[in-house]
C-alpha cells in the first residue's frame, strides 16, 4: 500500500481498484470506504480536500486519477457525474457523492459536513 504524505502530519492511504467500467469501478471504489476523494496530485483544490478532511481528524481515501493507469477513463466518468464542471476533487462520503470542492466547503461552513461524517463513520466524536 502506498501513502501520500504532505507538508502536515496527515498520511492517507491511496488505492487502486480493478473493475472495468469507469462508473461500476468509481462507485464500488467510493462504497468501500467512509470518506473517498479523487483527486489529482498536481490540484490545489485537491490539497485543500485533503488538507480539510485530514484537519477534521478523518483519514480519507484518496485516488490519485493522475496516477492511475486508467485515470484518464476515471477523469471522463467523472466529469459526466459533475455534468460537465472539473472533475477533481470529487468527494464522496458514505457512498454518496457530495460532490466538489465547492459543495465540499458549503457543507463544511453551513455546519453538515461533520454530522455526514458521523453518519458514515469517519469520525466518532
Amino acid at each position: 500500500m502506498h501513502y501520500q504524505t504532505g507538508s502536515g502530519s496527515c498520511k492517507v492511504p491511496l488505492k487502486r481498484s480493478v473493475a472495468t467500467d469507469p462508473m461500476e469501478r468509481i462507485e464500488r471504489m467510493a462504497a468501500a470506504h467512509a470518506v473517498v476523494i479523487f483527486s489529482d496530485s498536481t490540484c490545489c483544490m485537491c490539497h485543500t480536500a485533503k488538507r480539510l478532511f485530514c484537519s477534521l481528524g478523518v483519514s480519507p481515501v484518496i485516488y490519485e486519477i493522475d496516477q492511475d493507469p486508467r485515470g484518464e477513463d476515471l477523469s471522463k466518468a467523472l466529469l459526466r457525474l459533475h455534468g460537465g464542471a472539473a472533475p477533481v476533487p470529487t468527494v464522496f462520503i458514505g457512498g454518496r457523492l457530495v460532490g466538489a470542492i465547492d459543495s465540499v466547503m458549503a457543507s463544511h461552513i453551513n455546519g453538515s459536513l461533520v454530522p455526514l461524517l458521523k453518519e458514515a463513520g469517519a469520525l466518532w466524536l
